[in-house]
This record gives structure tokens, sequence and C-alpha cells, in this order.
């Protein structure tokens, strides 16, 4: 199951793709990760899933991530009395704490927000259609003037770009969620409403390292400390849609780029996500507008990027699939890509992990190797060789399940389990056999082959070789 490109697709599932031959179907079209989303899904319908996919992973031999986006808190409004209330710019408006008719003013059921605003923060109602301005607040009332009018209708959203909510960012179902998913043994846990690194410091110690976690950046304040949470986090996601909402929409393509280059940076995977394809929702084919922004995410060296409505409730999931697929696999056969992708590559940390890492790519470049083989057990050594972005395969070799569904998130890991090498020799002839039997490298072609010694000691990547495909001898670049 060898993909022909870096880049990750990570897929949404939903009612339209809950069928276990849908699942297949899109695993086949090219999906590494699928994405399930708590929102929707109850503890039985994540059990099913889960089940579907670890069969499909074992049908197929080949390591299939699962990533749970937890739901987080969800700010909305109350109910609105009749067909709803028309705003008009200029207005004074009130939002109270209490359930009322007048409209004049609506229930906002959220005591945390009373005691957070502050005169002149923002208020965003309808995912951004509405905008209010903060006049003067109480525990009871919050007073604001209308700056974009509109129809509000009942249960809308609420977005707070300027205001840090003291509430943490699990909920009580969430909480459940993670432990549920946890136990079942899912890869990646998405948290959503990271506001700080307390926030991913909680979930880690509800999840106790049993998933990766990756942090959705969907909030103003999440940018401010953006170093802080990614050193805490195992990866990022660009969530566009409610950072479209928080921030103004002209930055939301700097802050993707400043996102995935910092996550780049610290050799963590990167997902770009929302609205990717939008339109084949509901039509077979993307506009043009959609294809170039999948573009501009491959060219920028994301991991990946991912599917929403588009598989988990369009009329052609299996399209856009493969739609993605093709613009991926496009754009990284054009000639401008590894200069761009070289030209903002990460200088190697000062470790011996980084230095064999970017030596590797250096020496397989130069030498025109034909892939360089990792062996891994935490991750870290193919994270390492991911972080160089080289220009030639990469085989992640494990012998731990996980590692490689985790590492199915990761650019240009073509990940595949195996046994533990039982001493060098071994270690070197079962790289050799392996990167020919996936394809990689064929009889008399040399690969590099990456790996820590003492075998299987997490992170302790001190060891590069360049060996003959197919033959006995190796040659020794390295053995530090």
């Amino acid at each position: 199951m060898k993909r022909n490109r870096r880049v990750k697709i990570v897929a949404t599932l939903g009612p339209a793709t809950s069928s276990s031959e849908m699942v297949e179907r899109l695993f086949n079209c090219g999906t590494d990760v699928f994405r399930i989303n708590m929102s929707h899904t109850s503890h039985e319908g994540l059990s099913e899933l889960h089940g579907i996919i670890r069969a499909i992973e074992e049908k197929y031999s080949h390591p299939i991530g699962i990533l749970c986006d937890l739901q987080g808190p969800k700010f909305r409004i109350g109910e609105v009395e009749g067909v709803g209330i028309t705003l008009v710019e200029g207005q004074v408006f009130d939002l109270v704490a209490g359930e009322t008719s007048d409209k004049r003013q609506v229930e906002l059921p959220h005591p945390e927000i009373f005691a957070s605003v502050s005169p002149d923060d923002t208020l965003l109602l309808d995912d951004g259609r509405i905008k209010l301005r903060v006049m003067d607040r109480s525990s009871e009332l919050i007073r604001t003037k209308v700056e974009v009018g509109g129809e509000l209708t009942s249960r809308k959203g609420v977005n707070l770009p300027d205001t840090v909510i003291p509430l943490a960012s699990l909920t009580e179902k969430d909480r459940s969620d993670l432990e549920y998913a946890c136990n079942l043994g899912v890869d990646w846990i998405g948290l959503s409403f990271v506001q700080r690194p307390e926030d991913v410091a909680e979930a880690r110690k509800y999840s106790r390292r049993r998933a990766a976690l990756i942090a959705k950046i969907e909030k103003p304040s999440a940018l401010e400390y953006l170093d802080e949470i990614l050193e805490l986090v195992d990866g990022l996601m660009v969530a566009r849609g409610d950072l479209g909402v928080e921030l103004p929409l002209e930055q939301v393509p700097g802050r993707q780029k400043q996102i995935i280059r910092a996550a780049r940076h610290a050799g963590k995977p990167v997902v770009v996500a929302t609205q990717m394809l939008e339109s084949m929702i509901h039509s077979p084919i993307p506009t043009r507008a959609e294809v170039s922004d999948v573009s501009t995410a491959v060219f920028e060296g994301a991991d990946a990027v991912m599917l929403s409505a588009e598989s988990a409730v369009g009329d052609y999931p299996d399209d856009a699939v493969l739609t993605m697929d093709r613009i991926a696999r496009q754009i990284e056969q054009e000639p401008l890509y590894s200069q761009i992708i070289h030209s903002q590559r990460a200088e190697p940390e000062a470790t011996s992990a980084d230095a064999i890492s970017a030596a590797a790519r250096t020496v397989a470049e130069t030498l025109n190797l034909a892939a360089i083989v990792c062996y891994t057990s935490s991750g870290t050594t193919g994270l390492r060789a991911a972080r160089e972005r080289p220009m030639l395969p990469i085989v992640a070799l494990t012998p731990i399940a996980s590692t490689g569904r985790r590492l199915a998130l990761v650019w240009g890991l073509h990940c595949v389990l195996t046994e533990d090498a039982t001493g060098f020799d071994d270690m070197v002839n079962r790289a050799c056999r392996i990167a020919f039997s996936e394809n990689l490298a064929d009889k008399g072609q040399r690969i590099i082959i990456t790996a820590g010694v003492p075998l299987g000691t997490p992170g302790a990547t001190n060891m590069l070789r360049v060996a003959y495909v197919g033959q006995e001898e190796s040659s020794d670049i390295a053995d530090l």
C-alpha cells in the first residue's frame, strides 16, 4: 500500500462513509488517517468505526491512523422568540443571563462569558455573520452595539476573538470521550478550544500518553502562545473554520504559513483543515480556487491535508479523496516543489539524532540512493527523518503497531510493521529486504539506514549505514 505522494490525507467519517465498504473505499482512494468527530459520534459509534478501520488495516497489512476529534466547549445563545430577531447596525442589543421574550435582547446561558468580557471586546454570532461590540457588562447583562447586523435565530454559536475564557478546554463530555477513545486504542486526540498551554497540560494528564495529542489552532489566544503549546503537543492542526471567524479573513493565510513553519521547525506533524474541497460536498469536481488552496498546503510542506464535510456527509466522498490525492501527487512532481520545500527546511538541532537525520538526507541525495530506511520504536527517529523533507522515499520500520499508526500522519513516511532486528547484520538485511519487497528499491540499488544502537532505545538515533539491496556486503558511512 505504498502511496506515491509524501503529504498525507485525513478523511472525516460520517453518515456518508460509516459503512465498512465506504471506509475501505476511502482507504483505497488514498486516505492515510481517518478522523472521527465526537461532536456527532457516540461511544458505540466510535467503537464500531474503530473496529472497521482495524479490520481494513489487518486486511491490507498497513498501519492506518485514527484521529478522535473532541468537541470542546460550545457557546450558543438561547432560544429566540418567533422566527428570529433582525439586528440593525448601530442599535443597542443586550445579552442576558436568563430567558427573555424582549426583542432587544437574547439569553446567553454562559456565566463564564459575563465574567470575562470587557468593554470594547468583540462578540461574533452565527459564525461571524453578526458582529457586536461590548459597551458595558455586569454579572447578568452584557450591553453591546451592533456593528454588523443580520437575522438572528435560536441557538446560534458565539465566538469571542478578544476574550480569554477562564474555562478548561475539556468539558465533562470531552473527558469521557477522551478516556473511552484512549482505552479503545485511537492514535491521535484532537483538542478543541485550546487557548493556553495549560489546556494541553490538562489533556495530557487525562490521556497519560495513551494517544498522541494534536492541538487545533482556532483561537487568537492560541496563536499568542503558539511556541509554548507546540512544546507540549505532538502535532498541530490549522483549524481554519473557527480561526477564520475569530480573525479577519485576510489574516488566515499568513497565520496558516506561520503555524506550518513552526511545526516543521519543531519536527512535529501539522494538518491543514477546513473547506479544502468544500464545493465537492455536492459537486463531483472542485473549484479552481480549492485546487490552489490544497496546492498551497502541499507546497508549504504540511504533513497532511484534511477533508471534513466533503467525506463525512458529501455526495462524492471517494471522489474528494481521489481529487486530493491527484492534486498532491501533481504538485510534488512540479519542478518548483523541491526548491520551495528545501528553502523552508529547518536547520538541525545540536543533537546526534538531528545530525544523523540531516546527514542521511545529504548522503542519500548526493549519492542518489533509492530510499532512507529508519528503525523507530517510539517514532522519534521517523519524525526526525521526515523533518528533513528529503526528496526520496522514507521507510519507517517499527515493531510497535501504535507507533506505525501515529506515524501514518507524518509527511513522507511509509510505515512498515516488522519484528525487532536480532542484531546489526539482521537490521541491515531486514531493511534491504523490506525496501525491495515494498518496491522502493531494486536489486543493486543502495539505501541508507538510520537507527539507534543499542536497538530499541527510544530517541537514540546514532547510526548511519549505506547498504546494497540484494547483496550481502554493505559499506559503512558512519557508525557513531
